[in-house]
């Protein structure tokens, strides 16, 4: 055993990681990407896209403790295309086409199989945003976190024309607001939600309450993120001025539990 495994490092399971995720990592390829799997930076090529005044807009989020959910039901896939739509949603709402993703996972022990359920899916998530998935980053770090907790982070970058940049200040009296349904709770809340739910009315995850249908409490939390890439942007081309809220579809009262 060598000194960094007495640490609680394993680099073979990190090598083993990134064997994994090969085949998910490449099917992000996108006009303008430049490097594969295993670069110390990701390079992309925005001439390729043939911009006439591009305006860079990146953005940085995480999916919150909604993880916690993901780690105890031991399903982490969905959670990798929440922490793509998180970012790429931030920056569509300035106008801006995602371009490239860049992902990050800190963990108390670095189990291949699981951290390749979560990149799965983030390449899946960047197929539906039309971002490359140019680099990432999986830190075992014993510690500070337990054996089964991890992190995960994320971080995009989008192109507009400058004149195409959505501000507060588009908006105008008149507008027609047009509204898309979201795909649940998405990522924000789950503090809140968490509270609600498991301490004041003691819900349990593998509860199956008639108003959903037969799903698991779990399983509706689990609901990834819906990214509204592919239904925005064709809006936007078509000189649209969307004003972002993302708001659930639907209410329920615990009452209905």
């Amino acid at each position: 055993m060598s000194r960094y495994e007495e640490a609680g490092v394993n680099i073979e399971a990190g090598y083993e990681l990134v064997n994994r995720i090969k085949e998910a990592v490449n099917s992000t390829h996108r006009q303008g990407m430049m490097t594969g799997i295993g670069s110390f930076g990701g390079m992309f090529d925005l001439g390729e896209l043939k911009f006439r005044h591009p305006i860079l807009i990146s953005g940085t989020d995480g999916v919150g403790t909604k993880l916690l959910i993901a780690q105890q039901m031991n399903r982490h896939y969905t959670i990798g295309i929440d922490v793509v739509a998180m970012c790429v949603n931030d920056v569509l709402a300035q106008g801006a086409e995602p371009l490239y993703f860049l992902d990050y996972i800190a963990t108390g022990h670095n189990d291949p199989a699981k951290m390749a359920q979560i990149v799965e899916g983030v390449a899946t998530g960047c197929q539906q945003a039309n971002a490359a998935l140019v680099g990432g980053e999986t830190a075992e770090m014993p510690d500070m976190y337990s054996e089964d907790e991890y992190d995960l982070a994320g971080t995009v970058t989008g192109v507009v024309e400058k004149d195409a940049l959505l501000t507060s200040a588009n908006p105008e009296a008149g507008d027609i607001l047009v509204g898309l349904p979201s795909s649940g709770l998405h990522s924000n809340g789950f503090s809140l939600v968490r509270q609600i739910l498991f301490k004041d009315h003691q819900i349990q995850l593998n509860d199956q309450p008639e108003i959903l249908g037969g799903e698991t409490v779990g399983t509706t939390l689990l609901t990834p993120t819906k990214i509204y890439v592919q239904a925005v942007l064709p809006l936007l081309k078509d000189h649209l001025k969307p004003y972002y809220r993302w708001r659930s579809p639907r209410k329920c009262s615990t009452n209905d539990w």
